[in-house]
C-alpha cells in the first residue's frame, strides 16, 4: 500500500508493467537509480527493492514529492527526493538506472495541465515530456547504464526508439501489454479518432516498456 494524497497519480497498469520489466532486466545491484516523474514513489521503491544502493526521485508536483518521500521512508529507503523539472534539477548528474513513467497521453491543444491532469496530458502527440527525456537520457546514464521507460503506443514508440538510437543508445521494446482505455482515453476517444491516433471504435491501447542501454563510454 502506498500513501497517495489527492492530486498524485496512482500506480496503475503502466506502473506495474514497468516494475515487471525491471525485475526481468538483470540490472546489477548496488547502483544509483533515478525515478523520473516519480508520483507516489512506486518506482523508486521498486528500484530499492531490486538492489539499488542509492535512489533519487524527481517530480514537478510538491504533493507528489511529499508522497514519494513518505512512501520511501516508511519502507526504510533513504531516498533523495527532488522537486522540479528533471532536466533542471539534476544538472550533470548521471545514474546506473533510470526509470520513467512520464506523462504520455495525447491531448487536444489547450487542454488543462494543472493538478492531477499534468500527470498524463502531454500535448497533441503525447510526446511533450518523452521528447525531453529522450534528449536527456544519454547524459543521465553512466557507462553501461540502463533506462526503462513506459508509455502508450498512442505516443509513437518508434519515435522513442529512433531518438534514443540517434543519440547513441541501444534501444528496444522489452515488454508490452494490451489494456482497455481508462477514463481519460474513453472521454477523449472521439478526438483521438479525429486526430487519426486510433481507429474507429478502438477502445484498447498497447502499453510498451522501452529499454535503453548506454553502450558507449
Amino acid at each position: 500500500m502506498l500513501i497517495r494524497p489527492p492530486g498524485v497519480y496512482p500506480p496503475q497498469l503502466d506502473t506495474w508493467l514497468l516494475v515487471r520489466a525491471l525485475s526481468e532486466a538483470g540490472v546489477p545491484r548496488g547502483g544509483h537509480a533515478l525515478d523520473v516523474c516519480t508520483g507516489t514513489g512506486a518506482l523508486a521503491v521498486a528500484a530499492a527493492y531490486t538492489g539499488a544502493a542509492r535512489v533519487t526521485a524527481v517530480d514537478v508536483s510538491r504533493t507528489a514529492v511529499v508522497s514519494a518521500w513518505l512512501n520511501c521512508r516508511l519502507r526504510g529507503i533513504d531516498a533523495e527526493v527532488l522537486r522540479g523539472d528533471f532536466a533542471a534539477v539534476l544538472g550533470a548528474r548521471c545514474f546506473d538506472l533510470v526509470l520513467a513513467n512520464p506523462p504520455y497521453v495525447p491531448a487536444p491543444e489547450g487542454t488543462d495541465t494543472r493538478g492531477l491532469a499534468r500527470a498524463w496530458n502531454a500535448g497533441a502527440g503525447g510526446r511533450a515530456i518523452l521528447d525531453q527525456l529522450c534528449a536527456a537520457l544519454p547524459g543521465l546514464l553512466k557507462p553501461r547504464g540502463v533506462a526503462l521507460i513506459v508509455h502508450s503506443a498512442l505516443s509513437d514508440p518508434d519515435t522513442t526508439l529512433d531518438q534514443l538510437r540517434e543519440r547513441g543508445l541501444k534501444a528496444a521494446i522489452v515488454a508490452r501489454a494490451t489494456v482497455p482505455f481508462g477514463p481519460v482515453l474513453r472521454r477523449r476517444a472521439e478526438w483521438l479518432e479525429s486526430a487519426g491516433l486510433i481507429g474507429p471504435g478502438q477502445r484498447m491501447e498497447d502499453l510498451v516498456v522501452i529499454r535503453a542501454d548506454r553502450i558507449r563510454q
